[in-house]
């Protein structure tokens, strides 16, 4: 069952999160099993050499993951995450998708893949959230 009636109120509670609205990550479609959330890539998101840094899809994976984890079980924290970065990213736009592996009684694990608009595979991140 869902916990956010539609994917309006989900933005509305999830906006809140300050630094990830700020980094530029929007919700762009939640069902009951997925989350795709994107981010436009900017000259503020680059490093010194003109990557794109790896906090900022940290964020957009951890913002993801936490959509996706609190659609399934609301109030759900992580507990443990890893992150491995495939490729730097060569388009303009960074898509995250969120889809559920396990969905226990006190936790979940969560896959977010995450690829440019070229299609290229740019990062994996599994999280496993606590349900509170």
């Amino acid at each position: 069952m869902a916990n956010f009636e539609d994917i309006e109120s989900a933005r509305e509670f999830f906006y809140k999160d300050k630094y990830a609205v700020m980094t530029g990550v929007t919700l762009d479609e939640l069902t009951e099993d997925e989350a795709i959330c994107s981010l436009e890539i900017t000259d503020d998101h680059k490093n010194a050499y003109g990557g794109v840094m790896g906090g900022v899809m940290f964020t957009l994976a951890d913002f993801t993951f936490a959509v996706l984890s609190n659609q399934i079980h609301q109030l759900t924290v992580a507990q443990q995450v890893d992150i491995h970065y495939l490729s730097a990213p060569k388009g303009e736009k960074l898509i995250a998708k969120a889809t559920c592996r396990k969905n226990g009684r006190t936790s979940s694990i969560i896959n977010v893949d995450i690829s440019d608009d070229t299609g290229r595979d740019v990062a994996q991140f599994i999280g496993t959230g606590f349900k509170l």
